[in-house]
């Protein structure tokens, strides 16, 4: 079994390094990017290190695995960020020196293609965090989200149990990121239902495993990162959550009856399910049709729960996906799930 842990927090004042191991949209779309650092400046009193590949889109996965060993490798960077996600980063973890990274280890924040990634980290026994790029939750149009701030400061700065608290207000509608007219204003929301709870009669904590279900299929598919003895998750929770590609209900259901088929899906003692994120520029749904693919999406995984693991804890619209707020889970480190409080506690 991977021994994991969690590596050294930074602290006030220390060098970060800004990575864009899946794609440089830094270089395409700044203004979301220099708001991010701004941010992390004056936020967080952080100093972030852009690195060669940071802002040039179609660097190539060795440029981005050089870029990556850069900021482990180096003693003055205290935690390593990602400027957003992409849909290549699979490409680079045949570059990744394990070893190099295991011996440097430090906390590492992304999520959507950066999935691949945590889960290197996690199978070379250091904890990530899922949540919290520069360009989306830092570059937040107006202000960052109360409650994404005080999550990511709890992550960076912090150890110990942070609860997680069901958002009151909630959105997932962007705005276009080329149009200086989206920073003037916070984006508006629309209220939240709170947390949904099945089987919800046992206290389970475990450590997290998961992410963007289309890189999870992607990474199963090429057989990547993928433990080869399945006990390495016996008893953890699965974090589960969709991105703006919104993938069909069907397609849900599919890679979860595959993880099912594959013994994975009813290994883990409680799944956590990301609130669905129900319009994109593509798909721009309107209320009635977002109601309508966050309902499918829900039956779909709780067809395939029923089929693999009928009696395994399930909350569902928990926010840490690709609607805002965002809370920052930690990636193979410890949650725990309360049903009969309806509480969800992480180590950070």
């Amino acid at each position: 079994m991977t021994t994991i842990s969690y590596p050294p927090k930074p602290s006030p004042g220390d060098r970060i390094a800004v990575i864009s191991a899946g794609a440089g949209l830094p270089g395409l779309l700044p203004r979301p990017f220099e708001l991010g650092l701004e941010r992390l400046r004056k936020e967080y009193d952080l100093v972030p290190v852009e690195y060669p590949a940071t802002r040039k889109m179609g660097s190539t996965p060795q440029e981005r695995a050089a870029d990556i060993h850069a900021a482990f490798a180096d003693p003055d960077i205290k935690a390593v960020i990602a400027s957003i996600g992409g849909d290549d980063q699979i490409t680079v973890l045949p570059f990744l020196d394990r070893e190099l990274i295991r011996a440097n280890p430090k906390p590492f924040f992304g999520m959507s293609d950066n999935t691949n990634l945590l889960a290197f980290l996690r199978n070379t026994g250091i904890v990530g965090y899922h949540g919290a790029t520069v360009m989306c939750e830092l570059g937040r149009p107006g202000a960052m989200h109360p409650q994404t701030a005080d999550s990511l400061r709890a992550a960076l700065f912090t150890s110990g149990a942070y609860e997680l608290k069901p958002a009151e207000r909630w959105n997932d509608i962007n705005r276009d990121w080329a149009d200086p007219a989206t920073f003037e204003a916070e984006p508006e929301t629309r209220p939240a239902a709170g947390w949904t709870w099945v089987n919800a009669d046992r206290v389970v904590e475990g450590r997290s495993w998961g992410g963007c279900l289309e890189i999870l299929g992607w990474l199963l598919m090429a057989d990547r990162e993928i433990p080869r003895d399945l006990a390495e998750f016996d008893g953890g929770v699965l974090l589960l959550e969709t991105s703006e590609e919104m993938p069909s209900a069907n397609e849900v259901f599919w890679t979860l009856r595959n993880m099912g088929e594959r013994a994975l899906l009813q290994r883990f003692s409680a799944l956590l399910m990301g609130r669905a994120k129900t319009w994109s520029f593509e798909r721009p749904n309107g209320p009635e049709e977002a109601a309508r693919y966050a309902a499918d999406q829900r039956e779909a995984v709780l067809r395939a729960m029923r089929m693999y693991a009928p009696t395994t804890p399930i909350v569902f619209d928990v926010d840490f996906g690709h609607t805002d707020p965002q809370l920052v889970i930690p990636y193979g480190g410890l949650v725990r799930v309360d049903g009969p409080d309806r509480r969800i506690t992480v180590t950070y």
